[in-house]
């Protein structure tokens, strides 16, 4: 890629499906691609400066519209498309920037509680809280951050503090890969991908089916908001899955049968148009 080298596996043989997380690279994505490389030919990867993919300008912005080129392409270098996209958080937020992008390379898209805050009415107290969090990460005192990203989005990276006890900036600690994620997220992605506005004309107008999509368990959390304010926005329904933000994760087999009963065309969520 244009700045960039991407890592990416593949499983399986079907149609293709596409997995997208951000940070999350395609580790995380294990146990649902076993599940589904047997119906579906699954390419998961690491978005670029993440874990196996390198970035020549390591101070680069992560913005969606750049992560959803790359996706593009490698859609275009795989000569199978066009894909069945299943994306997760900020890789949700990718999914709808290449179906407006790109949308020939796109057959169906479930975007999975992506956190695109500007469509929330409470949009200005959200950025300010993500631009206060950032600075903090910045500046050394990362316990501090974690807390206020877990207390604004219910997602945690840390275990919790004993009650009463006052975190300290040097106490923050990580494996060395886990440590280049969190920097690479709270310095050059969280930003971008909240501050993305989704083109809701574009995306009301295309004839890919979008699936937009809610944990069942994470219904008061901000990611579940912001799926729901974008279904609300698109006219379509919000689609319950299993578990929470990572539900994936939590019961991969009941979450792998909704894929391949949505990715059937049994659940499109169709556009009144």
């Amino acid at each position: 890629m244009p700045g960039a080298r991407l890592y990416y596996e593949i499983r399986g043989s079907g149609p293709l499906l596409l997995m997208i997380g951000s940070p999350m690279g395609s580790r995380g994505f294990t146990a649902l691609a076993a599940l589904l490389g047997t119906d579906f030919t699954v390419v998961t990867y690491d978005p670029r400066g993440i874990l196996r993919s390198t970035l020549a300008d390591p101070s680069q912005a992560a913005a969606p519209e750049l992560i959803a080129d790359d996706v593009q392409r490698l859609v275009s270098a795989l000569g199978s498309g066009p894909a069945h996209v299943f994306g997760n958080s900020g890789g949700a937020t990718t999914g709808l920037a290449l179906a407006t992008r790109h949308p020939e390379a796109v057959r169906t898209l479930v975007a999975h509680e992506p956190p695109v805050t500007e469509l929330l009415p409470d949009v200005e107290q959200v950025r300010a809280t993500i631009d206060d969090l950032c600075r903090d990460y910045a500046a050394g005192h990362r316990d501090t951050a974690l807390r206020k990203y877990t207390a604004l989005t219910g997602i945690g990276f840390a275990p919790p503090r004993p009650a009463g006890q006052a975190p300290a900036p040097e106490s923050y600690t990580a494996p060395p890969e886990a440590r280049a994620i969190l920097d690479r997220f709270f310095g050059y992605i969280l930003q971008p991908t909240t501050r993305y506005r989704p083109d809701l004309d574009a995306l009301r107008a295309t004839s890919v089916p979008i699936v937009v999509a809610g944990g069942r368990t994470s219904r008061d959390q901000l990611y579940h908001r912001t799926a729901a304010a974008l279904a609300d926005r698109l006219d379509t329904p919000l689609e319950a899955f299993p578990a929470g933000h990572t539900g994936f994760q939590e019961q991969p087999e009941q979450f792998a049968d909704l894929l391949r009963e949505t990715f059937s065309g049994v659940r499109t969520g169709p556009h009144p148009h």
